[in-house]
């Protein structure tokens, strides 16, 4: 069964996609486990979680002072704007899993250092919005470490939904069966990677974004 584990809707200021979509999307490209983990924010759970057609792990992405961290399994919206440790705290505190995300994305990842002095649960080693080099850095920190992975396409609209995942036995039913199979050992983690032009769109767009921001941080 494939999970993709990192997918962005309309409850993200930079997506675009109702919820309810993605899980009719992901349907049909054979995907059997979602995660939407917007930025700081967990609405989107809510109204798909009984959906019944489809495995959806509750889950944010969320914006620490450092980077972006994934948050799996959570049963409530983490705060963002904390440190690294503070972020993995309040994840536990939620009944969750802590994953660095894309951790060696210049923008919004935390960089080798900050996942190396960290208790990371897992590491994002595969999303289909980083570059080759990069995802091949994340899967090699991974086996570093010697943590679990998780694997996402980071879609923000329908066209790379299912683009990255990871492989799970069939069979599973439940969210939690997915987190404690992703839990007990290393999966296949699978996805497309950037490439030049889709950078410099998403460039253009993110500083557009940030400019609206009033220079925050998202």
């Amino acid at each position: 069964m494939k999970a993709d584990l990192h997918i962005h809707s309309s409850f993200s200021l930079d997506g675009r996609t109702d919820p309810v979509t993605i899980v009719d999307i992901a349907i049909n490209r054979g995907i059997g486990c979602i995660a939407i983990t917007d930025h700081n924010s967990f609405e989107a759970y809510d109204l798909i979680k009984d959906d019944g057609r489809l495995i959806v792990v509750p889950g944010e992405e969320v914006s620490s002072k450092e980077g972006h961290i994934l948050a799996y399994g959570i049963d409530r919206q983490i705060q963002k704007g904390l440190s690294v440790i503070e972020t993995i705290e309040a994840i536990h505190d939620a009944g969750g899993v802590a994953f660095a995300a894309h951790p060696y994305r210049w923008w919004s990842g935390l960089g080798e250092r900050a996942v190396l002095d960290n208790p990371f649960d897992g590491i994002e080693a595969a999303n289909s919005r980083s570059y080759n080099k990069d995802n091949l850095g994340s899967a090699a920190l991974a086996a570093k470490v010697g943590c679990p992975v998780s694997a996402g396409s980071d879609a923000h609209t329908t066209r790379h939904i299912g683009c990255g995942y990871i492989t799970l036995p069939d069979g599973l039913t439940s969210w939690s069966e997915v987190l404690r199979e992703m839990m007990s050992g290393t999966l296949p983690a699978t996805s497309s990677n950037r490439h030049t032009g889709s950078t410099l769109r998403y460039g253009f767009k993110s500083i557009g974004l940030w400019i609206s921001r009033g220079f925050r941080k998202m």
